[in-house]
């Protein structure tokens, strides 16, 4: 993939889930009677919405500026927990399928704008590149020789 496409990607899927966030935040703080509802016919208490209000705006904020990249990882994260939780919600309490597309897309957009991000947004690797090589080729490392240990000295 080019470094343009990779950039546009990144920018799209980051850009919507900046404003799902913000956007959802704030309805969940102000309460708004049809997302309220919706919580509420999921099985959890109205004050849920305070506080994933609190955490989606400050989530939004810390994708959108620049630096940071411990506090990306943050929010990147919450972001996963809370929208693989919403689908998990979702499914056990029997909503029609409509109610999985949204949450799933953005599901979708979170993974790949964290994916795509360009190096000065990454905290590290996920996998160090030794760890990457035993994991994709564990043939290299089945038949390594380790020193055997000396004889022990004679007494005499």
């Amino acid at each position: 993939m080019s470094s343009r496409t990779k950039s546009i990607l990144y920018w799209t899927t980051t850009a919507i889930i900046v404003f799902v966030w913000l956007s959802g935040g704030i309805a969940d703080l102000i309460r708004r009677p049809a997302t309220a509802e919706g919580v509420i016919a999921l099985g959890y208490p109205a004050y849920v919405l305070t506080i994933l209000g609190v955490w989606k705006v400050l989530g939004a904020i810390a994708i959108a500026v620049p630096g940071f990249p411990r506090l990306k990882e943050w929010a990147y994260a919450g972001t996963f927990f809370e929208l693989s939780g919403a689908l998990a919600s979702h499914a056990w309490s029997g909503s029609t399928v409509n109610h999985f597309v949204w949450p799933g897309f953005f599901l979708v957009c979170s993974v790949a704008s964290w994916a795509l991000r360009p190096p000065g947004r990454v905290l590290g690797t996920l996998f160090p590149a030794s760890v990457w090589q035993q994991l994709t080729h564990p043939q290299l490392h089945l038949h390594r020789r380790t020193a055997e240990p000396a004889e022990p000295a004679a007494v005499s």
